[in-house]
């Protein structure tokens, strides 16, 4: 038996802007974007594997109010970059916040920026 990860869950007040943002900054594309004939949508992005980010539109006044802290504060993904310098770059060019600057170590550099809601990303390039 095989078990893969599909997809995280964002929880978003806008899929469009979502999509926007992270298309943007980190090239990830849509995968699949759907709506159903009840007005529910299904917007997936990611890249060319298997696991990417399904947005949620937040429906009630407690998920409105977890939209940007779905973690408590503790970073809500890691996103692995093979140049985390042009991604720096790209993020500061598009005014993304950035928490904490590129750490370097033997093994790999890191660096904590926030999504438009807030989100904590953590950003690795590995070392090879």
């Amino acid at each position: 038996m095989k078990n893969s990860i599909g997809r995280i869950i964002v929880l978003v007040d806008d899929y469009d802007k979502a999509s926007a943002f992270y298309e943007q900054n980190f090239g990830f594309k849509k995968i699949f974007d759907l709506t159903t004939s009840v007005g529910q949508r299904f917007l997936h992005i990611g890249n060319d594997s298997s696991l990417g980010i399904w947005f949620l539109k937040a429906d009630t006044r407690e998920q409105e109010q977890r939209i940007g802290n779905q973690t408590a504060q503790q970073p809500l993904m890691v996103i692995y970059t093979s140049d985390i310098e042009k991604l720096y770059n790209n993020l500061k060019a598009n005014k993304v916040t950035i928490k904490n600057e590129i750490v370097s170590t033997p093994e790999y550099k890191f660096l904590h920026c926030l999504d438009l809601y807030g989100n904590e990303i953590v950003v690795v390039e590995l070392k090879s």
